[in-house]
């Protein structure tokens, strides 16, 4: 049964089209239903639209069936299209006329906004804790290799000098900027749109602050079609911030796919993180690598694909904003696994100090011998054309003695990534428990958190 049943029939194949998997995707939006729809039985109750002892009915019901659901005793099947039809149908059925007063001065385009902006807000605070994780990881180990040397590479090619410090190093600081993204994206989602109802307002002087500080919103998206303009949008700008991070995780695990190989051997991946062959028994592979760099890839097509659902749309809701549910979630939800493994990779990655030293051959020293030149005096362009003259006659530059140390990471700025890892994860660690705390305050103290 559907709630905009009118009873004309409806052909089964169009049925079954329109609802597709949503319905599935659903299922992890069921804890966020039942707190928007207590939030929404309060501002009711506040407009005089519920009794008192209709809101303590529907909110004690709304209580249980979190529980029930993960016990397996409340679905969201096919039939019921989605989970806010799921949740009505059963409130309506225990309580009978209080649950179909729930809906009044509410869509289902305000509930499926309620319920993406608080898993959102949910999950994006997860995966901030994870950046903060994976940063302080990578920020030991380039404190640890702070010194060591290997060469630093551009079109993959030998270039000059570094030093493990200074890799790893370099990535913390990029997952830094990608928090930057993160929390920005953040505020905008922060933003409460119930009470938009289907773009035009409710009509029933519902007070829409008060069910924003209900469930725990910084403030309330005041413009009622700006919110349902926001479908889609918002969803493509998170996902194209993972995809940030995404792009450094990529690149990350490319290195170490490369640089792990037999050929280079500055890093090794211990057993514990890699896997085997099913016919070479001597093989040990970096899957986790490529599964990652190959994730990475999914969260930017999950941003592709939703871009390219809501481009060309008029404004106000349409049917093809549903499309964008399934790649908003899945993406959400794979860059935070993808920031957890990858950070279990460097907590076990060893660095081969005497491999890496073995690869700093002399010609790496070229720019350092030109620069030595300028500081005698030389004009740049005439010293580099000397020192290339001087490789093509097969002079190398000069021994190890007057080679100038690698570049590395200071204290002051490993001290400072470490400070801004700390940040980091302390901004998800505090988000996560405020949304606790206003789950707990609408769903009860025994509430089943989300996955």
């Amino acid at each position: 049964m559907t709630l905009w049943e009118k009873g004309g029939a409806l052909d089964t194949r169009v049925a079954a089209f329109t609802v597709g998997d949503d319905y599935l995707w659903d299922r992890e939006l069921v804890i966020f239903d039942c707190a928007g729809s207590v939030a929404h039985a309060s501002a009711l109750a506040r407009a005089g639209l519920l009794r008192e002892e209709e809101f303590e009915a529907l909110r004690d019901e709304l209580r249980l069936i979190p529980v029930q659901f993960r016990e397996g005793r409340f679905e969201v099947l096919p039939e019921h299209e989605d989970v806010h039809t799921a949740v009505e149908l059963h409130l309506s059925e225990v309580l009978g006329e209080a649950g179909r007063k729930l809906h009044a001065g509410r869509s289902r385009n305000d509930q499926v906004l309620t319920d993406l902006r608080l898993a959102a807000k949910w999950r994006l605070a997860g995966v901030a804790t994870a950046l903060g994780k994976m940063m302080e990881s990578l920020t030991g180990f380039a404190r640890a290799a702070r010194r060591v040397p290997m060469p630093g590479y551009t079109h993959m090619r030998r270039a000059m000098p570094s030093t493990v410090g200074l890799w790893a190093a370099a990535f913390a600081e990029s997952l830094g900027d990608d928090f930057v993204l993160l929390e920005a994206v953040y505020r905008l989602l922060d933003r409460s749109p119930l009470g938009s109802a289907a773009g035009f307002g409710s009509r029933l002087g519902l007070d829409r602050d008060h069910a924003s500080r209900c469930l725990g919103f910084r403030r309330v998206q005041v413009n009622t079609l700006a919110v349902q303009n926001s479908r889609g949008k918002l969803e493509l700008a998170v996902l194209e911030a993972l995809g940030q991070i995404g792009l450094d995780l990529n690149r990350l695990a490319s290195d170490l796919c490369l640089f792990s190989m037999p050929e280079f051997g500055f890093f090794e991946l211990p057993e514990e993180i890699t896997t085997g062959s099913s016919l070479m028994p001597q093989k040990r592979n970096p899957d986790v690598l490529e599964l990652v760099r190959g994730r990475a890839h999914a969260l930017r097509s999950y941003a592709s694909r939703t871009g390219g659902m809501v481009h060309d749309l008029p404004s106000g809701y349409n049917r093809d904003c549903q499309l964008t549910k399934a790649p908003f979630l899945a993406g959400m939800r794979e860059c935070a696994e993808c920031l957890d493994i990858m950070t279990v990779v460097i907590e076990n990655l060893k660095v081969n100090e005497s491999r890496c030293r073995e690869a700093l051959s002399p010609e790496l020293y070229a720019t350092d011998r030109a620069l030595a030149l300028v500081r005698k005096g030389a004009a740049f362009r005439d010293a580099y054309r000397m020192v290339a003259d001087e490789l093509r006659e097969g002079r190398l530059p000069a021994g190890p003695d007057s080679r100038k140390r690698p570049t590395a990471p200071s204290d002051g700025e490993l001290s400072g990534l470490f400070r801004e890892a700390a940040r980091v994860a302390d901004w998800g660690a505090r988000e996560r428990r405020a949304f606790v705390r206003m789950l707990r305050g609408l769903l009860g103290k025994d509430v089943p958190l989300p996955d």
